[in-house]
């Protein structure tokens, strides 16, 4: 792959300091850095390297600039380099060397921006994760966008990534399920029982009434006809076992539909319930006894709301505080039973176990107090060598006009995801989920994300790409097929572009591959559908410049040159487009209609 064209350029930075300042050290050397110039009219890179070093050399920052910037003249990258603010470097690059890297992008195609940053590493990414209870809601489909961009980015960057779906299968939910199904069950045989006569049946009473769980009925009612019913409406013995499991992978079915809907297909899922019945949180609990991490003991009431886990008897506990957590954690309530912390610590000891080097888990932003607990049971687990990563995802309000879209009539109680992509796309649903940081709270607006406007970014996106796909199809007609593939274009002489559109566009792609291991460091994949926005804006303005000015056509027969170099232009520009696209799983699409 093309070594990231920052990266030479922050070889050429470290090789001008060391050649002024030799003895620096490479702890120094490593705060160095080369990124985007804040502005294009203070250049195309800028560096840090004199405030970097400015403290190890005892001289001022503005001092060790102006010596770097005379170091870097006649450098082969760098067209000029110039002192700025309290100390940065300001780097504009040669235009051939822009140009060069049109050349680097069509030899790569869809491995652009890949990396090595990665190494390999063992990722597993788990996400979504939504208890089978109910179809797949708004609430479910960020984390299940971000999730399943996030393991693309990562997998660009090099990183071996696994992406899992844990399906909460065991506990009280799943049984209030079951009965909820049986309600349905008895309405499907024309035996139906009213919800509050039913409530008082029922453990816990009626939790789940939504439609959606009227054809479990009725295919548990196929199945196996009235042998559910004891008397009436109580079940018969061992039934609501058999309902349960039946229940389940119903919805199971049903959960998988809406994911591929929305194009995420985990790799692996994996069942809580297997893990209790396996005696695997039983085996992770014993496996931090041996460690010396288990006492038995009372903790201390918690200042303000109490847990659900708190209770005012002696219980097994795990020595979390020893793992940066603020108090120690119950495994064992005083009952016996395992708490949900063991069955989660339990899961995260079988992906230690399948080798995993980093656990990266996308969670509801509810879930915020628990990300210490687990981050100390994975720390206990694998010896501090494996380190829990958590994601959170903020709430998404659905609006239509400015105001807040009615629930769902079939889920009963929210939106559903199916309702939501039928409503606008699978395209518009990820790219828009993907606007905002994760842990932000949004608004997904209806009317915006189908708008044919800026505004919609998803289709200003779509719309560079199918603009420069048109371009590219005009191309093979006026100058034949031959001549308009990757590998031709990578050769074509590229001296004619120069004019700021042109260049603009140029150094927007040169920082692809930076930002691809930027976002894919800081876990945040919305910087790759903001790269992806900004790169349309540029080539937008390029392609307006050409409508205005025939001299800025794309396609000119009288000149030929401009024209096989401008068509290679936009021809890398649609790869850079692609590849990002591939990485937030949106459409590149050929035209808009």
């Amino acid at each position: 792959m093309p070594e990231d064209l920052f990266a030479k350029a922050r070889a050429e930075v470290l090789r001008a300091l060391h050649d002024r300042y030799p003895d620096l050290s490479e702890e120094v050397t490593a705060r160095v850095e080369v990124s985007p110039a804040r502005a294009a009219e203070h250049g195309d890179m800028a560096s840090n390297a004199a405030l970097a070093s400015a403290g190890a050399l005892g001289r001022p920052p503005r001092e060790i600039a102006g010596a770097l910037c005379a170091a870097l003249s006649g450098s082969a990258l760098f067209a000029a380099a110039a002192p700025a603010g309290p100390g940065f470097v300001n780097l504009r690059l040669r235009p051939e060397v822009l140009r060069g890297e049109i050349g680097e992008i069509l030899r790569a195609g869809g491995r652009y921006g890949e990396s090595a940053r990665g190494a390999g590493r063992r990722v597993n990414v788990e996400y979504v994760s939504a208890n089978p209870t109910g179809p797949m809601h708004i609430g479910h489909c960020r984390g299940a966008v971000v999730g399943d961009a996030l393991a693309n980015l990562l997998a660009k960057a090099g990183y071996d990534v696994t992406k899992e779906y844990y399906v909460n299968d065991a506990g009280a939910q799943v049984e209030a399920l079951a009965w909820a199904a049986y309600w349905r069950y008895l309405e499907a045989l024309g035996k139906p029982v009213a919800a509050e006569a039913f409530s008082k049946i029922a453990p816990g009473g009626l939790q789940y009434r939504g439609e959606y769980l009227i054809p479990v009925g009725a295919a548990l009612g196929e199945r196996y006809g009235d042998g559910l019913i004891g008397a009436m409406p109580e079940p018969a013995e061992g039934a609501i076992a058999v309902i349960r499991d039946f229940a389940i992978g119903e919805m199971m079915r049903a959960i998988r539909e809406d994911l591929a809907h929305l194009g995420v297909v985990p790799d692996v899922f994996t069942s809580e319930r297997g893990l209790v019945e396996t005696g695997a949180a039983d085996a992770a609990i014993e496996r931090l006894r041996e460690m010396g991490l288990i006492y038995e003991g009372t903790l201390e009431p918690p200042k303000g709301k109490l847990p659900e886990d708190w209770e005012p008897r002696e219980q097994t506990l795990f020595r979390a505080s020893g793992f940066g957590d603020e108090t120690d954690r119950p495994l064992r309530k005083s009952d016996g039973s395992n708490t949900y912390f063991a069955n989660d610590i339990a899961y995260h000891a079988d992906k230690i176990g399948r080798g995993a080097e980093v656990l990266i888990d996308v969670w509801g932003a509810d879930h915020g107090g628990y990300v210490r607990r687990m981050q100390a049971a994975v720390a206990a687990l694998s010896g501090r060598r494996v380190a829990l990563e958590v994601v959170l995802c903020q709430i998404v309000h659905v609006v239509r006009a400015g105001k807040p879209v009615r629930m769902s009539k079939r889920a009963g109680s929210y939106i559903t995801l199916r309702d939501l992509i039928d409503e606008v796309g699978r395209d518009a649903v990820r790219f828009t989920m993907l606007t905002r940081k994760a842990d932000a709270q949004m608004e997904f607006d209806l009317d915006q994300a189908v708008a044919q406007t800026r505004e919609n970014p998803v289709f200003y996106v779509q719309y560079a790409h199918a603009r420069c796909r048109s371009v590219l199809r005009a191309a093979v007609e006026m100058l034949g097929a031959e001549a308009v593939t990757d590998e031709s274009l990578a050769g074509n002489p590229l001296e004619t572009l120069g004019a700021e559109p042109e260049l603009a566009v140029m150094r927007r792609l040169i920082g692809f591959p930076r930002t691809v291991e930027a976002a894919a460091e800081a876990r945040e994949p919305h910087r790759i559908a903001f790269f992806l926005y900004d790169l349309a804006g540029d080539f937008h303005i390029l392609w307006n410049r050409g409508r205005e000015d025939s001299t800025f056509r794309f396609l000119n027969a009288d000149r030929p040159g401009e024209t096989r170099a401008r068509v290679a232009l936009v021809a890398a520009t649609a790869s850079v487009i692609r590849a990002g696209l591939n990485i937030l799983g949106v459409t590149p699409v050929e035209e808009m209609r």
